[in-house]
C-alpha cells in the first residue's frame, strides 16, 4: 500500500504543476467508478497496478490511445488497462489529461482492483479481469440539457448532424451544421464494426432521450456521442487547439518534459532518503 501511495503521490505532484501550466476544459470530470474487489497491501497485484498506471501516463506522451497488460510472475495477478484521449487533443494535453485521470482514479478507488475515470478530454480504465477488445454498451452517463422545444428546422438540423456522425466512420468523429455541433468517439480496442455499433447505439439514445434538449451526452462503456446547440454545452466540439501556433505547442511540450524531469529527480531524492533512513535504522 505504501508503494501505491508513493506512485499516486508522484503522479499527483506532476498533476498539480500541470494543472497550473496546462489547465483546459479537458480536465472537467464527467464520471468515475470502482470495482468491488480489493487487493491487499504490498501484494504482487499492487506492484503490477503501479507499473500499469505509470506506463499509461508515459505512453500518453506519444500516443492518444494504448492498452497494456502487466502479468508479472503469476497470471492471477495480471492487471489490464487502457486510456483513450479525445481525438483533437495535442499530445502534451493528452499526457496531462491521462495523468490527472490516473490521479483521480487513485482518489476514488483506493485499494480496489479496478477503476475507470472519464474526464472531458480522456478516459482511463483498469481491472484484474480483461475487458480489452470487448464491446460494452452499458450506459454509464446520460445527461440532457434544458428543453428548448426544437422546431422542424432545428430538429432536422440536429438529426442531420447525428446522422453524419453515425455514418462518417472512424474512431473520432466531429460534425456540425449551423448552430448544432456534435462529436462521437469509441475506444481504440474495438473493431471498426464494433465501433459503428456502439456509436450508433449512443446516437439512437441521444435522439430519443434528449430529443428536445439544447445539449445531450450519452456515454456507454466503450464509446460516447454528444451534441450541443448554440454553444450550450461546456465543450463546443471545435478543435480546441486549432488556433495554437507551432511555437505554443513547442512551449507546452517543453513544460511537460521539464515536469517529467522534475518527477524523476523527486523519485531519486526519495530513494536516497529511504536509503539513509534504512542505514540509520540498522
Amino acid at each position: 500500500m505504501a508503494k501505491t501511495k508513493l506512485t499516486l503521490l508522484i503522479i499527483s505532484f506532476f498533476t498539480t504543476f500541470s494543472v497550473v501550466c496546462l489547465s483546459s476544459p479537458a480536465d472537467f470530470f464527467l464520471y468515475g467508478g470502482c470495482t468491488q474487489q480489493r487487493y491487499t497491501s504490498n501484494s504482487p497485484y499492487e506492484s503490477n497496478l503501479n507499473s500499469l498506471l505509470t506506463s499509461l501516463v508515459n505512453s500518453a506522451t506519444y500516443s492518444s490511445y494504448n492498452n497494456l497488460t502487466v502479468v508479472g510472475s503469476s497470471q492471477s495477478d495480471a492487471v489490464y488497462g487502457l486510456y483513450q484521449c479525445r481525438g483533437d487533443l495535442a499530445m502534451p494535453d493528452c499526457a496531462a489529461c491521462v495523468s490527472r485521470a490516473v490521479s483521480r482514479a487513485g482518489q476514488l478507488c483506493p485499494a480496489t482492483c479496478g477503476g475507470a475515470v472519464q474526464l472531458d478530454g480522456c478516459f482511463i480504465k483498469y481491472d484484474n479481469v480483461t475487458f480489452l477488445g470487448v464491446e460494452d454498451k452499458t450506459v454509464v452517463l446520460k445527461r440532457c440539457g434544458p428543453s428548448v422545444g426544437f422546431g422542424p428546422v432545428g430538429s432536422g438540423e440536429r438529426d442531420a448532424v447525428m446522422g453524419g456522425l453515425a455514418g462518417s466512420g472512424g474512431y473520432f468523429r466531429v460534425g456540425g451544421s449551423g448552430d448544432v455541433k456534435g462529436v462521437a468517439q469509441c475506444c481504440g480496442d474495438l473493431s471498426f464494426a464494433e465501433c459503428q455499433d456502439c456509436v450508433g447505439d449512443a446516437i439512437r439514445r441521444l435522439r430519443s432521450e434528449c430529443a428536445a434538449a439544447d445539449y445531450g451526452d450519452v456515454f456507454l462503456g466503450k464509446c460516447y456521442a454528444r451534441f450541443s446547440t448554440n454553444g450550450a454545452h461546456a465543450y463546443n466540439y471545435n478543435k480546441a487547439h486549432a488556433g495554437k501556433s507551432g511555437n505554443e505547442g513547442e512551449k507546452t511540450f517543453a513544460i511537460i518534459v521539464g515536469l517529467l524531469a522534475g518527477v524523476a529527480i523527486l523519485i531519486i531524492f526519495l530513494a536516497f532518503l529511504r536509503r539513509i533512513c534504512e542505514g540509520h535504522g540498522k
